[in-house]
């Protein structure tokens, strides 16, 4: 990306659907997930589409110009509540409380798929409102908060300095929060390894990912329900490169493919089985490689939407996809941005380590 003033970048991400610091633009209103998957524990807790034996979705939303809230998993266990992400806005994360109210059991364990905020901005509200809870989440956050969104808090405040027309002030401020939130954002406990765990009185199997789409992505997968919580290794309608490195991401969705899952629940967009995951990854690995190729960039996104075809519900979909990628292409895939993310790997993963 050209470097350009605070208030243009502004203006030039609203105008793409797409940006340089961690907004994540993504169509992540989801369809109804696919029925008939076993019986549920407890009723389907309000606001949630059933996925399997105890587990729910909470969809995330993006209507723009307002940022987008990732997906949010609820699973019911014994002990309590797991929740896989908690969205950024405060309506999502009082959403998940709502979702979660009438069972008269806590939230014991919150599992953050990575730090975006869009995943991890709802952690304050879910620890006021049960504080026995416990976040867990990769060590990438800790380099995240003194780098790239250290980056994104500077942008924020040079915006509020001098507001462009037109954009609501009130929403910058209430980003800039979300940051400044801190320590409430962080894990209580880091996740350095994949492997079993038994979380909320459920097992369930964590997998990291390092280097894919942050320096390590985590995902969960629940045996009881056969559903698979992918975060954002896999987003609709288009990956998302801002913090990516590819190599890593195509490393992590081979893992992903190895699960005996039923359901796929991506970081953003609908639920999808184990078909639909494969046209995704299969897309993926097409981008990937015609990036990395002289091909003329309007051919690589004209393949993931082709090859994508039958996970892009609507011409809606395919214009976001392909403003996201007209965008990705000319500034991550084929920029300085994608050796930034790759090159210097094992400097990142030293600075993603809390300091002794």
């Amino acid at each position: 990306m050209s470097r350009r003033g605070p208030a243009a970048a502004f203006r030039a991400r609203t105008r793409r659907a797409a940006w340089a610091l961690p907004l994540l633009l993504s169509r992540a209103a989801c369809a109804a997930a696919p029925a008939g998957q076993g019986k549920h524990a407890s009723p389907t807790p309000p606001g949630t589409v059933a996925l399997g034996e105890g587990a729910w979705l909470l969809p995330g939303h993006y209507a723009p110009p307002r940022q987008p809230d990732g997906n949010s998993l609820l699973f019911a266990g014994p002990g309590g509540w797991l929740v896989v992400d908690t969205g950024r806005h405060p309506g999502h994360a009082q959403a998940i409380l709502a979702a979660v109210h009438d069972s008269g059991r806590p939230i014991r364990h919150v599992l953050n798929t990575h730090w975006h905020l869009d995943h991890v901005g709802g952690n304050p509200a879910l620890r006021a409102a049960h504080p026995g809870l416990r976040v867990l989440a990769s060590p990438a956050i800790h380099g995240a908060r003194t780098g790239f969104l250290a980056g994104y808090a500077d942008q924020l405040r040079g915006l509020l300095a001098a507001p462009p027309a037109g954009v609501d002030t009130d929403a910058l401020h209430a980003e800039l929060a979300r940051i400044e939130a801190g320590e409430a954002l962080l894990p209580d406990e880091a996740v350095n390894a994949g492997g079993g765990r038994e979380l909320a009185g459920r097992r369930v199997q964590l997998g990291l990912a390092p280097d894919a789409v942050t320096a390590a992505d985590l995902w969960l997968f629940d045996p009881a329900s056969g559903v698979l919580a992918a975060g954002d290794l896999v987003t609709l309608p288009a990956p998302f490169f801002d913090t990516a490195c590819p190599r890593g991401w195509s490393a992590a969705l081979q893992a992903l493919e190895a699960q005996p899952f039923t359901t796929l629940v991506p970081g953003h967009g609908a639920p999808m089985d184990r078909a639909g995951f494969v046209t995704w990854r299969g897309a993926f690995e097409s981008l990937r490689a015609c990036a990395a190729s002289p091909a003329p960039a309007s051919d690589c996104a004209e393949g993931w939407l082709r090859q994508a075809a039958p996970l892009l519900p609507d011409e809606a979909a395919r214009m976001q996809a392909r403003a996201l990628l007209d965008y990705y292409l000319a500034q991550v895939l084929r920029g300085p941005s994608a050796l930034r993310h790759c090159a210097d790997a094992g400097e990142r993963a030293a600075a993603a380590r809390p300091a002794r």
